[in-house]
């Protein structure tokens, strides 16, 4: 492998689309948007080969997360990383972990990471949001467009200002209460992915207007064929069920031909696991942490 390690930039995205392909098991993490918005945060750099690009975080420690590409086509025994005890890895993915697992049995220490755990739930499921189990979430949907005057619209660049004005106003609502660092590093990868939403390829979303004003947002990505991941999702809870109408409407509108909905990891974070868990999914994508003995 190349030793050489890049910060990433937009110059970066036709080789990782292109590599991202090939990979064995497509989770969230590692889509462009998520590696860009984050970069600045996690420190990421990128080393690009002609299969494969590897991915490094260098904040808050030098740490490696799985490679994106062809995972069978890697000669993993005389791979460095992987002779070299200490040497950690981070949001590997299951199929991934297995594959190293069995190639270097007890040599690499593996732990599932809960907290990095995908989400996934059923398109379909969450447009109809029948039966006992949605109750709640469909309740407050009809509220809110029985209630409420509201207009969607798919997310265009034209609109991006708009969408960065309402995000402002949904931080600054945030900050009031919880001003820490993960909500302003949020806020930053947010900004950053829409400052570029004519320039990353497959962003797609949407927003909820109320009298002309963005209450709501959505911005997501497809994954492989038949998944699309929820980057980013704000409303304004004035308006109560803005988060119901905002989720089944982006899924109804924007990818209703899509199988599955991946909404990412809770990081640990009590609240957010709740809610997550609140919306039934119908599996996880497990991730591992890998040490090299």
């Amino acid at each position: 492998m190349n030793k050489q390690f890049s910060p990433i930039t937009l110059c970066c995205q036709d080789k990782f689309d292109k590599v991202l392909k090939t990979c064995g098991q497509l989770t969230s993490d590692y889509t462009f948007a998520n590696i860009w918005g984050w970069t600045d945060y996690y420190g990421l750099e990128l080393n690009c080969s002609d299969n494969l690009v590897w991915v490094r975080q260098t904040k808050p420690d030098l740490i490696h997360w799985a490679p994106i590409g062809d995972w069978e086509s890697i000669n993993w025994e005389k791979c460095e990383m992987m002779n070299t005890p200490g040497t950690r890895f981070t949001r590997i993915p299951e199929k991934l972990a297995l594959q190293l697992q069995d190639i270097f049995g007890d040599k690499l220490i593996l732990e599932e990471n809960r907290d990095h755990f995908d989400y996934v739930y059923s398109v379909e499921e969450l447009i109809e949001l029948r039966g006992k189990k949605f109750h709640k979430k469909k309740n407050l949907f009809h509220q809110f467009i029985k209630k409420y005057d509201f207009e969607y619209r798919e997310i265009t660049p034209d609109c991006v200002e708009e969408v960065l004005e309402m995000q402002f106003d949904w931080y600054r609502w945030q900050e009031e209460n919880n001003n820490s660092a993960a909500l302003v590093a949020e806020n930053e990868a947010i900004s950053k992915v829409l400052k570029e939403m004519d320039t990353i390829t497959h962003l797609t979303g949407g927003t909820l207007r109320i009298d002309g004003r963005i209450i709501a947002y959505t911005i997501a990505e497809p994954l492989g064929k038949d998944t699309i991941v929820i980057h980013f999702e704000k409303g304004n809870t004035y308006f109560k069920g803005v988060y119901q109408a905002i989720n089944q409407m982006f899924l109804e509108n924007s990818a209703s031909n899509k199988k599955f909905v991946n909404r990412e990891q809770d990081l640990g974070e009590p609240g957010l696991r709740k809610a997550k868990l609140s919306y039934n999914p119908v599996d996880f994508m497990k991730k591992y942490e890998i040490t090299v003995r």
